[in-house]
C-alpha cells in the first residue's frame, strides 16, 4: 500500500515538472510574438530582438524614441530576507522617474526554487536532458519567462527592477541567464528582522512564527546563501546595503547606490513617500 502510494506521488511529481517544462518551453517559442503584440499596444515599448550595442543607453533606442528589453538589458534585482528592507529600497527606486520596479511578482523565486530543485536532482536533471530539455533549453525559457513578467507587470521605463526577496538565493544563476543586471542584497541585524516578522506576523515560508530560535536560524541560513553568492558575483555587479545605514544616511548611501546602477541620480529618491499612490509613483504590495 505504501510502495503503491509512493509510485503514485512520484508520477504526480514527474506530471507536474513535465507540465511547468513544457509551459517554459512555450514561453520561449511565444515570447517574441507576445512581446510584438505588446508593441503594437503600447507604441512606446519596442520588441526584445534588438541588442545593447544598437541603443545609446539602457533600455532606450535614441532613433526610433522606443524602449528596448531583452536579456542584455541592465536588470536591477533587490534580494534579502523579507523585513530587511527590500520594500524601502524599492519604494525609494520607484520613485525615481526613469526606474520602475513595481510590487512583488511572487512567482519569480518560486519558479527559480524549481529549476534550483531539477539542477539539484541528478536522476531529474539526466531525464530532462534525455528529453532534449538541456540546460541551454531551460536556461533560454526562464530568460524569456522572467523578462516577460518584470516587463508586463508594470509599467515602461528606462530601468527595470524587480524585488522579490529571496529571488537573490538564486543570485548567481540570474548573474548568468541576465549577464548585465545588478543585484542590491539588504541586509538588516537577523534580530531586528526576526523580531519585525513575528510581531507583525509576516507570513514566510518555511519560518515558524511561534519560534524565535527557528527564525533566526532560517535568517542565517538564507542570509548565508544571499551573501556568499554576492561575494561570488563580485561586489561590481552586488552590492550590498545595511538598512541601519540607509534609514540613517539616505542620501549618502543612495548617491552610492545610483551611482553603483548607472542611474542618473534624482532628489525623488529621498522623498518616495510624496509618491505612493499616484499615478507613475509608488506602488505597495497588498
Amino acid at each position: 500500500m505504501i510502495g503503491k502510494l509512493k509510485q503514485n506521488l512520484l508520477l504526480a511529481c514527474l506530471v507536474i515538472s513535465s507540465l511547468t517544462v513544457f509551459y517554459l518551453g512555450r514561453y520561449a517559442i511565444e515570447c517574441h510574438h507576445r512581446v510584438e503584440e505588446h508593441t503594437q499596444q503600447h507604441p512606446n515599448v519596442l520588441d526584445s530582438g534588438r541588442s545593447l550595442s544598437q541603443i545609446s543607453k539602457p533600455g532606450f533606442n535614441s532613433s526610433s524614441n522606443k524602449l528596448v528589453y531583452n536579456k542584455d538589458m541592465p536588470l536591477i534585482f533587490i534580494g534579502g530576507v523579507p523585513r530587511s528592507g527590500t520594500t524601502l529600497m524599492r519604494a525609494m527606486l520607484d520613485a525615481h522617474p526613469d526606474v520602475r520596479c513595481g510590487e512583488e511578482t511572487r512567482v519569480i523565486p518560486r519558479i527559480l526554487a524549481m529549476k534550483q530543485m531539477w539542477s539539484r536532482s541528478g536522476r531529474e536533471k539526466q531525464r530532462l536532458d534525455e528529453a532534449g530539455v538541456t540546460d541551454e533549453v531551460l536556461d533560454s525559457a526562464m530568460q524569456a519567462f522572467l523578462l516577460e513578467i518584470i516587463v508586463k507587470h508594470g509599467e515602461p521605463a528606462t530601468y527595470l527592477c524587480n524585488k522579490d526577496p529571496f529571488a537573490l538565493k538564486s543570485l548567481t544563476y540570474l548573474n548568468k541567464i541576465f549577464p548585465n543586471a545588478k543585484f542590491i542584497l539588504m541586509i538588516r541585524d537577523g534580530r531586528a528582522s526576526v523580531h519585525s516578522m513575528i510581531t507583525r506576523k509576516v507570513t514566510i515560508a518555511g519560518f515558524d512564527l511561534s519560534s524565535y530560535r527557528d527564525c533566526l536560524t532560517k535568517w542565517n541560513r538564507a542570509i548565508e546563501t544571499m551573501y556568499n553568492q554576492c561575494l561570488e558575483t563580485g561586489f561590481n555587479k552586488c552590492l550590498p546595503v545595511h538598512y541601519e545605514q540607509l534609514v540613517l544616511h539616505p542620501e549618502t548611501w543612495m548617491k552610492n547606490v545610483l551611482k553603483f546602477l548607472g542611474v542618473p541620480w534624482n532628489t525623488a529618491v529621498l522623498h518616495h513617500e510624496e509618491m505612493i499612490g499616484k499615478a507613475g509613483g509608488v506602488s505597495l504590495s497588498k
